[in-house]
């Protein structure tokens, strides 16, 4: 019986086969190959933009060593960005400051301008040292630092101190109880004779508010570490909602006063789930809010005002996943790029590398206030993390 063997064509048809299937497989690994080859490139060039260090803006507080100072103009080196100058008005308000300076010595400045027609970035030590100086008081409510002060004047509501230049106000109300002026049918010209008493003596307090840009700093002589406090803490646990009041507001967070003689703060990341720029613009002395207790540490209680509130995250998990089309409002700028909301509380970021790694190409592209299309590029709502992809006409 004779056997029949294929044909030479239908061999070669098989190997052709064969050899497709290969190159085909060949090509898929090489293009997954490819993608993970520029994800990590990506990945790492954002890494690189994002520890970039970014050139002085108006406004920022710069520091360098002094490389010159010639008649009424002081240099500092500000390397890599370039020379910032000390001159003309802002060289006179800080004479006596220039005068203790030498070539070598660092020096802290203010930008006040960017660069000049010589190239030159102006910078302003008299405002760096109020910059400074209001950046002291923010670590002191922070860290409940006790400050010894002197009474400067006295007038019918408290006493005004003087603390490094700056004049502040001690509330009658925050004095302590030996120092509170007792009248018993509570005449202001009598309550002011006995607050003069006090002008020229030092006593403990602790600053409690602190807005710069309306020169306002408010002191109490009350201990916030009294054994009272302690005692008053004991009848509060993790989880207690109270009403309380606003007795300061800074740009770290608020603080409430849950009863007399306790206060907790409320930091701005416990304010709302929505992004909270400055606290003090939201909230004033005197307001009234109702928070929960998150932590009770140390003396000092922690306290939230937006775990009252529904997590807008959770309902975000049921509508939106990786890969979705989206339009999103500009809330804000930073340095890593522009943070989008696609709706209250729920925001995500549009990395600067998305234009070149350029600020000045992305905010070419995206205006605050402004809604965008985007493309969700990474969505993971139990971290409250998303990224955005910019998906309108790049320039």
């Amino acid at each position: 019986m004779a056997i029949k063997l294929p044909s030479l064509r239908a061999q070669a048809g098989k190997a052709d086969k064969s050899a497709d299937a290969t190159r085909v497989e060949k090509s898929e690994a090489q293009q997954e190959l490819e993608e993970k080859r520029q994800k990590k490139a990506e990945r790492l060039m954002a890494k690189y933009l994002a520890e970039s260090p970014k050139p002085p803006s108006l406004g920022d507080l710069v520091e360098g060593p002094v490389i010159g100072i010639d008649k009424a103009r002081l240099y500092v080196d500000l390397y890599p960005f370039g020379t910032g100058i000390i001159y003309g008005r802002e060289f006179m308000n800080a004479r006596e400051i220039i005068r203790r300076t030498n070539p070598g010595d660092r020096i802290a400045a203010k930008v006040v301008s960017e660069e000049n027609k010589e190239g030159y970035i102006e910078l302003s030590l008299k405002e760096a040292r109020q910059a400074l100086i209001w950046g002291e008081a923010e670590e002191a409510i922070k860290n409940r630092t006790p400050l010894e002060i002197t009474v400067k004047e006295a007038n019918k509501g408290g006493l005004i101190l003087d603390w490094q230049g700056i004049s502040g106000f001690l509330p009658a109300s925050q004095l302590k109880a030996e120092h509170y002026p007792r009248v018993i049918d509570g005449d202001k010209d009598k309550i002011l004779e006995e607050l003069k008493k006090l002008v020229g003596t030092r006593i403990s307090v602790n600053i409690i508010t602190a807005i710069p840009r309306e020169g306002k700093l408010i002191f109490s002589e009350k201990d916030p570490d009294s054994r009272e406090k302690k005692e008053i803490i004991e009848r509060y646990q993790v989880g207690d909602v109270i009403d309380g009041e606003v007795t300061g507001a800074v740009e770290f967070g608020v603080f409430v006063k849950i009863e007399e003689g306790l206060e907790g703060l409320v930091h701005i990341s416990e304010i709302d789930w929505a992004l909270v720029d400055d606290p003090r613009k939201r909230y004033k002395i005197g307001d009234r809010v109702k928070v929960k207790i998150i932590e009770i540490k140390d003396g000092k209680v922690s306290l939230s005002i937006k775990a009252l509130r529904e997590n807008p995250w959770i309902e975000a998990t049921k509508k939106y996943k990786k890969g979705d089309s989206v339009e999103a409002v500009i809330i804000k700028f930073n340095k890593h790029g522009a943070l989008a909301s696609i709706e209250e509380g729920v925001a995500g970021l549009v990395h600067i590398s998305e234009f070149g790694g350029s600020e000045e190409k992305l905010r070419a592209h995206l205006e605050l206030g402004k809604t965008y299309p985007f493309t969700i590029s990474l969505f993971e709502p139990a971290s409250q993390r998303m990224a955005l992809g910019y998906a309108g006409t790049k320039k």
